[in-house]
């Protein structure tokens, strides 16, 4: 079964006693976007999760800009939104899907296997006549039983031992400029992993009008197709948010994969390790 539902689907089970609804938009740039968001409007019986103070951890030395927050951090903020070990979870934001995949990823990781992703978020949820409202949900508090699964996660150190290994490939999610180090509007350092190939996060999207929804699965195994010549794929992104979207559309491709939860925030705050840039090629 697909992990994304859409909008049809989500309007005919509104009245699922196990459904969870969770608003995961959030805006890099405006950290105050998602609350603002919420209050506004957001799709009737949602929650919200913050994707800054919720599904990230404070920022230390190590560990990127997003680190992930202890499995016993993440259990409490689940359970304090409602969700169960048997809750049918759909995240949604806006259409670009990075928060919903962050949270998505997240549960899958902790061992969560009915949670999905609205395509087209809550612009399509509308566009069908689904109810929106500014009313805050009441929640039950969950009881969620952690079931973590390392296999999808990897940390630096992982990833420096993969590094020009001829089976291993290394996926960059950020846009093309930031991989070939033209520019680095958030991080240190400007470039990207060496021997990473580029893949970026939002070419997995298409535009309807002002629309955004995740490719079909045809066109998302044509795109990824050249990954299926190595045994271990391992993707990242800035922080660790928007490789999660890609993370989702490798899955809809049936492509495994491991996710560097740092990304390059971290493997940039270890001194010693490289960082290629265009000009290095």
């Amino acid at each position: 079964m697909s992990n994304m539902v859409n909008a049809k689907w989500l309007k005919e089970n509104l009245n699922n006693d196990k459904l969870v609804i969770v608003d995961c938009r959030f805006s890099l740039m405006d950290k105050e976007y998602g609350k603002r968001s919420y209050e506004e409007s957001h799709i009737q019986g949602a929650v919200r999760v913050d994707i800054e103070t919720e599904l990230s951890a404070p920022v230390k030395e190590h560990g990127g800009r997003h680190p992930l927050p202890s499995a016993e951090e993440l259990k409490t903020t689940f359970e304090n939104i409602g969700i169960n070990n048997d809750s049918v979870v759909v995240a949604y934001d806006e259409g670009d899907l990075a928060g919903p995949a962050r949270l998505w990823w997240i549960l899958k990781y902790l061992g969560h296997n009915e949670v999905y992703v609205l395509n087209g978020g809550i612009k399509a949820f509308e566009e069908i006549g689904g109810k929106t409202t500014s009313e805050s949900t009441s929640v039950k508090k969950g009881n969620f039983e952690l079931n973590v699964n390392e296999n999808i996660r990897v940390d630096m150190e992982y990833v420096r031992e993969r590094l020009h290994k001829d089976n291993v490939v290394i996926v960059d999610c950020r846009e093309n400029g930031r991989y070939n180090g033209e520019f680095e509007p958030v991080d240190k350092k400007a470039g990207h992993i060496p021997s990473a190939l580029n893949y970026f996060w939002m070419n997995i999207l298409d535009k309807q009008d002002d629309r955004l929804t995740m490719k079909k699965e045809e066109d998302l195994k044509e795109y990824f197709n050249k990954l299926n010549n190595y045994d271990e794929v391992i993707i990242y992104c800035g922080s660790g948010i928007t490789a999660s979207p890609v993370s989702l559309a490798l899955t809809e491709a049936n492509i495994d994969h491991k996710l560097y939860a740092g990304s390059f925030s971290d493997w940039i705050s270890y001194e010693e390790n490289k960082v290629d840039t265009i000009e290095d090629k």
